[in-house]
C-alpha cells in the first residue's frame, strides 16, 4: 500500500513544499518542511496534526521552500524533534546558516499566535478581547543556539548510500524500509530520494536540474556529471511511483545553455556599470547564491586585468547576516560540487605547492575570494553605499543580497536606498510567484515582477558587442509600500493574554508527554515494583518540565524554582546547591546536558577549527582570541575554576561598555576578517537597533511609501528543469504511476497531458488511459499502490530448509512449491482490571469501558502458512515446474562482456546488438530478450529449449546472458 498527500506545494504558486507518504503497515514519511515568505502558522496546521504519527522525516534542499519551517516545528511541536530526520551534509550545514540568517533578519519569522488560539486563552477574562486579539502577539523565536541544536539532530547521508532508517518512538516497525539519496543538481547537496519498502519503489524528485552548472553537477538521472549515458541509472529506473515537480513545465531553455545565460547576466551588469549604477541581485542566502558568487568572483579575476572593462572600477559584495558561515562550510564541501570545481582546487593546490606557498594562507581556491567582500552588518552596507570617488560620484557596485522575496534580509534595505536613481539596476534571477499574506497583498518582489512582465513604463533595449539585445524595464516612478515589522514588548492586557495562552500550551504539552511516556512503556512488564513506577512518574514529570523549558526560555516567562527542579543547577546562575532529600528518580541526580556525537562510517566527525594553531585561529575568526581569555572574569566566578592567568588578565583588562551581544557570527562560521569587512573601522560599528527583544513581544508595522526609479531585468538562474528535460526524462524513467506536484495549476495539467501521450508512446500502447498520472491539490490523498499479486506468508521450518536460494543484485530468490494452510482468527476475551494507573489496552474514541467488564477483541490477522507437499503430490508438481530467469540485462553490459571475451560486438539501429555479424540480440519494451542467428531464430523468454543446435557464437552469447541472470529452478 502507498498513499501520497501533498500538505503544501501542489497546483499552487507558492514554492513551499511538504509531502506525506504513507506505506504499508502505517509507516509515514514526511518529505520537506517548507514555508513561504508569509510565515503563516495556519499553513502548518495539517502538518501539526500528522506529527504524532510520523516515522521519519527527509529534507531535500537548503531553501526556505523546503525547510523554512524546520526550526519552528522543532520548537513549537513537542514531538517533532523526536522523529529521526535525514538529509545530506550540505543541506544540514547550509540549512542551519539559512535559518539563522532568517531569524536574525526579521521578526516575521517568529510567526504570530493565531487569533483563534488567543481567543480560547482569553475566554476566562472579563475584559473585551477584541482589542488585543489584533495585537500580533509573537511566538518565541528559536535562538541561534537552538537552531544549531535542531540541525545537530539530523542524520547526515551521502549520495548513493542506501540507509535503513530508525523509526520514531511512536512509529510502527519500518519492515526493511530503505532510503537512498541521489544528486538533484538544483542546490548543493540537493536530493532526489529513492524509497524502497517491500514491493514499492518510490522516487521523489522535486526541484532538480539536469544541466551542468559552474558549481553544481547535473542530476543523477543519467549517472551525474560523469555519466552522460542514454539510459536512466538502474536504481531510479522503472519505479512503482514517480513524484515529480511540474514547475517550469511550460518554460523553454535558453538557447546556448549555461554559457549564454552567464554571458547575458554579465552583459546586464556591464551595462549598468558603465552608467556608474549600483546593481542589486536578490538571491537566497545559502543555496543558489553560491552559483552566482562563484561566477562573479571568477569574472572579476579576469576582467580586472582588462583596462577597458567597466568592471575594473566596480566593486563586488555579498550581503547576508550569516554569509561568513555559509562560505566557510562551502569551502569544506568541495567533494559535493561539480568535477570542474575539484579539478580547479587540485590545480591551484599543485601550483601553490610548486611555488612554495603555504595552504594555510590565502589561497586561490574556488571560494577563496579576492574581489568578493562579505557584508554581515547593516552599518557595513550603509557605509559602502555612501562611498564616492574623487569627483563625488557614486562608485559602481554589484551586490548579491538575501533574500529574493525582498520581504526580509539586506536586499530589502538596499532596494530602499538605491530606489531614487534610474542608473541603478535590480536583476531577478528567478521567477516570482504570487504568495498572498493575510491582507491579500503580494510580496514586494512579486510587485516588481509584475511590473517587469507588464512593461507599462517602457522597454529599454541595449545592444552588446555580440549583437545581443538586453531588455530592461523602467519603474517610471511608481510607488510601492514598504511594510517593515518591528518587535514591541508586551504590556498590560496583551501580556496577560500571552501568559494565559502560555499556561494552556504547557498543559497541552504535559498531556502529550504523558501520553508518549505511557505508549513507550506499554510493553514493560506488569510486575514492576512500586518504587519503579514512582521513579517512572518522576522521570515523566522531568520530561514534561524539559519540554516546557524547550518551548519558552526561562528569562521570558519567569519559571519558578519549583518548576525547574534539579535543572536549576544548569538554568539559574549562581545556584550551586540543591536539596535532594525526599526526591526520587532523576531529581536525585546531578543534571548533565549530554550532546550526541555525530558519527559516520569512518568514525566521529571532527571540527577542523578545533585543531588550528593559535595564529591560524586568529586568521580564521578575525579576532585575537588570546586577548579574550579574561573577558568574563569580572563576572561571578563562584563554583568555577580559575584560569592560571586570571589575575594578570583582570589587571590588564580595559573597562568597556559594549553591551551588544555578538549574535552568532562569532560562534559559528566566521571567515577571514578581510572578507568580512572593507575597512578597519567596521569592528567598532554598533547596531543596537538590530537587537532582538528577548521578552514576550508583538509585531508593529511601520509603513513607508517609496517611489522607484530603478531599472528591472531578469536572467534565469533558478537552476530548475525545463519543458525539454521533463519530456525527455520521464519516458526514460518509465514509472508505473506518475504524481505531479510543485507547480501552478496550468503547467501541472499541461505536463500531465504531455506525459500521458509520451508514456503511452514509449510503452507501445495506443490508449492514454493505461498510464496513471495524478495531479493532486493540497490535502488530496492519492492511492498509488503497486498493482501486483503478492502476499505475505509464513514458511514452515521443514519447507525453508529445502529451498535453494539464488542471489541477484542484493536479493535472495527461490521458487516454492508448497501447500497453503490458513488458520482463522479467534476472538479473545480480556477482563479489564480495576485501579490501574496506566491502561494496558488502547482506548477507542467515543467508547467507554466500564470497570470489570469483559472486552472482546480480535487477534491480529494471522498470515497464511506454507508447508511441504505430501509425498503423493511431489512428483506431479516437479514435472510442471520450469526454470525461471530473473534479472535485467543491459545490452551495453553484454556488449562489453562479449568484447572482453574476444567477440566483435557493435550496436546496429535502436536497441539491437550485432555479434560477429551472425547473432542479433534485441531487448523489447516488455523486458524480454530476443536472440536471432543466421541459422535459426528463437525467442528467449522464461524458458529456452536445450535442444536447439546453434553455432559456437550463439551458444557463447546465450551463456553470457545466463551468467547475467539468476536461473531459479
Amino acid at each position: 500500500m502507498f498513499t501520497f498527500r501533498p500538505l503544501l506545494g501542489a497546483q499552487s504558486e507558492s514554492a513551499a513544499s511538504q509531502s506525506l507518504l504513507e506505506l504499508d503497515g502505517g509507516v509515514k514519511i514526511l518529505i520537506d518542511v517548507g514555508w513561504d515568505e508569509t510565515f503563516d502558522v495556519e499553513k502548518l496546521k495539517m502538518l501539526e496534526k500528522q506529527v504524532p504519527t510520523l516515522s521519519i522525516i527527509l529534507l531535500t534542499h537548503a531553501t526556505i521552500s523546503h525547510l523554512g519551517a524546520f526550526a519552528h516545528c522543532c520548537k513549537h511541536f513537542p514531538l517533532f524533534s523526536r522523529i529521526p530526520i535525514y538529509a545530506t551534509l550540505p543541506v544540514i550545514q547550509l540549512g542551519r546558516t539559512l535559518l539563522q540568517d532568517l531569524y536574525a533578519s526579521t521578526p516575521l519569522a517568529g510567526t504570530k499566535i493565531p487569533a483563534s488560539t488567543l481567543s480560547e486563552a482569553s475566554y476566562s477574562y472579563s475584559q473585551k478581547t477584541s482589542a488585543f486579539l489584533d495585537s500580533e502577539i509573537l511566538l518565541p523565536s528559536p535562538t541561534p543556539e537552538e537552531i544549531q541544536t535542531y540541525f545537530g539532530l539530523i542524520h547526515p547521508l551521502k549520495y548513493s548510500q542506501p540507509q535503513q532508517p530508525i523509526p520514531s518512538p511512536l512509529s510502527p516497525p519500518l519492515n526493511g524500509l530503505t532510503i537512498t539519496a541521489y544528486n538533484a543538481g538544483h542546490t548543493l547537496g540537493g536530493t532526489i530520494w529513492h524509497i524502497q519498502h517491500g514491493l514499492e519503489s518510490i522516487v521523489y524528485a522535486v526541484d532538480w536540474n539536469q544541466a551542468r552548472e559552474n558549481v553544481l553537477a547535473g542530476a543523477a538521472w543519467l549517472g551525474g556529471a560523469g555519466g552522460g549515458g542514454g539510459e536512466v541509472i538502474e536504481q531510479l529506473r522503472k519505479p512503482t511511483a514517480l513524484i515529480c515537480s511540474s514547475r517550469g513545465a511550460e518554460r523553454s531553455a535558453l538557447l546556448g545553455g549555461k554559457a549564454k545565460r552567464d554571458e547575458l547576466l554579465l552583459e546586464m551588469i556591464k551595462s549598468a556599470a558603465r552608467r556608474g549604477g549600483i546593481i542589486l541581485i536578490p538571491s537566497d542566502s545559502s543555496a543558489r547564491i553560491l552559483e552566482l558568487a562563484y561566477l562573479l568572483e571568477h569574472t572579476w579575476r579576469t576582467e580586472t586585468k582588462n583596462d577597458s572593462s567597466p568592471l575594473q572600477a566596480s566593486r563586488l559584495y555579498v550581503a547576508s547576516r550569516n554569509i561568513g558561515a555559509t562560505i566557510r562550510y562551502t569551502k569544506s564541501m568541495l567533494e559535493w560540487m561539480d568535477e570542474g570545481i575539484i579539478r580547479e582546487f587540485e590545480a591551484n593546490a599543485g601550483s601553490n605547492q610548486k611555488q612554495g606557498l603555504s595552504d594555510s594562507g590565502h589561497g586561490t581556491g574556488p571560494f577563496d575570494f579576492k574581489h568578493l567582500r562579505l557584508l554581515e552588518r547593516r552599518a557595513q552596507i550603509d557605509r559602502i553605499l555612501g562611498e564616492t570617488d574623487n569627483l563625488g560620484r557614486s562608485i559602481s557596485k554589484v551586490i548579491l543580497a538575501s533574500d529574493k522575496s525582498l520581504e526580509w534580509g539586506f536586499s530589502r534595505e538596499i532596494l530602499r536606498k538605491i530606489s531614487d536613481d534610474s542608473k541603478n539596476l535590480v536583476i531577478f534571477t528567478e521567477r516570482v510567484g504570487r504568495v498572498e499574506n493575510e491582507e491579500s497583498k503580494p510580496t514586494l518582489a512579486r510587485t516588481l515582477w509584475v511590473w517587469w512582465e507588464e512593461r507599462k513604463d517602457g522597454l529599454i533595449s541595449e545592444g552588446t558587442k555580440n549583437g545581443e539585445i538586453l531588455e530592461q524595464v523602467g519603474s517610471g516612478g511608481q510607488v510601492v509600500e514598504f511594510r517593515d515589522a518591528k518587535r514591541i514588548a508586551l504590556e498590560g492586557n496583551d501580556l496577560s493574554i500571552y501568559q494565559q495562552w502560555l499556561a494552556n500550551q504547557r498543559q497541552l504539552q504535559t498531556t502529550q508527554s504523558e501520553d508518549v511516556l505511557s505508549l513507550e512503556t506499554h510493553d514493560a512488564s506488569s510486575d514492576s515494583s512500586d518504587s519503579d513506577e514512582s521513579e517512572t512518574e518522576q522521570q515523566g514529570k522531568a520530561l514534561n518540565i524539559s519540554a516546557t523549558m524547550g518551548q519558552v526560555n526561562r528569562k521570558k516567562i519567569g519559571l519558578s524554582d519549583e518548576d525547574l527542579g534539579v535543572n536549576i543547577l544548569l538554568r539559574k546562575k549562581g545556584v550551586h546547591d540543591y536539596d535532594v532529600r525526599g526526591k526520587k528518580g532523576r531529581e536525585k541526580m546531578f543534571p548533565l546536558a549530554v550532546r550526541r556525537k555525530r558519527i559516520d562510517d569512518f568514525g566521529e566527525l571532527i571540527r577542523a577549527e578545533d585543531f588550528l594553531r593559535a595564529e591560524e585561529r586568529d586568521e580564521v575568526t578575525g579576532q585575537e582570541i588570546r586577548s579574550q581569555a579574561g573577558k568574563d572574569d569580572s563576572k561571578d566566578t563562584l563554583g568555577k575554576k580559575r584560569r592560571w592567568d586570571d589575575v594578570s588578565n583582570q589587571r590588564g583588562q580595559l573597562k568597556g561598555n559594549n553591551k551588544r551581544q555578538q549574535n552568532f557570527r562569532g560562534q559559528i562560521g566566521s571567515v577571514n576578517s578581510e572578507e568580512l569587512s572593507y575597512g578597519p573601522e567596521d569592528d567598532t560599528l554598533d547596531e543596537e537597533a538590530d537587537e532582538d527583544i528577548l521578552a514576550p513581544s508583538r509585531l508593529e508595522y511601520l509603513k513607508e511609501s517609496v517611489s522607484l526609479q530603478v531599472r528591472l531585468a531578469f536572467v534565469d538562474f533558478a537552476g530548475l528543469h525545463d519543458k525539454r528535460s521533463l519530456q525527455m526524462l520521464i519516458p526514460l524513467i518509465q514509472p508505473r504511476k506518475l504524481i505531479l506536484i510543485g507547480g501552478i495549476k496550468e503547467e501541472t495539467l499541461s505536463l500531465a497531458n504531455d506525459c500521458r501521450k509520451l508514456l503511452a508512446a514509449h510503452t507501445g500502447s495506443s490508449e492514454e488511459s493505461t498510464i496513471d498520472v495524478y495531479t493532486p491539490e493540497i490535502g488530496d490523498v492519492i492511492d498509488a499502490s503497486v498493482d501486483t499479486n503478492a502476499w505475505a506468508v509464513k514458511l514452515t521450518d521443514s519447507l525453508l530448509s529445502g529451498l535453494k536460494w539464488q542471489n541477484i543484485k542484493g536479493l535472495s530468490i527461490a521458487t516454492v512449491t508448497a501447500r497453503i494452510n490458513a488458520s482463522p482468527s479467534e476472538p479473545i476475551e480480556t477482563k479489564t482490571e480495576g485501579n490501574n494507573k496506566k491502561p494496558k489496552l488502547p482506548i477507542i474514541e467515543n467508547e467507554e469501558v466500564k470497570q470489570g467488564a469483559v472486552v472482546t477483541t480480535s487477534r491480529p490477522t494471522e498470515l497464511p502458512i506454507l508447508d511441504v507437499l505430501p509425498s503423493n503430490m511431489v512428483s506431479a508438481a516437479r514435472s510442471v515446474a520450469q526454470p525461471l530467469q530473473v534479472g535485467d540485462l543491459r545490452l551495453a553490459d553484454l556488449r562489453k562482456i562479449m568484447q572482453t571475451s574476444g567477440y566483435k560486438a557493435e550496436f546496429r539501429g535502436e536497441g539491437m546488438l550485432l555479434i560477429d555479424n551472425s547473432v542479433i540480440v534485441r531487448k523489447i519494451a516488455t523486458g524480454r530478450i530476443e536472440i536471432e542467428s543466421t541459422a535459426l531464430s528463437t525467442e528467449f523468454t522464461s524458458t529456452i529449449s536445450t535442444t536447439l543446435q546453434q553455432g559456437a557464437t550463439f551458444f557463447a552469447v546465450r551463456d553470457r546472458i545466463y551468467q547475467g541472470l539468476a536461473v531459479v529452478k
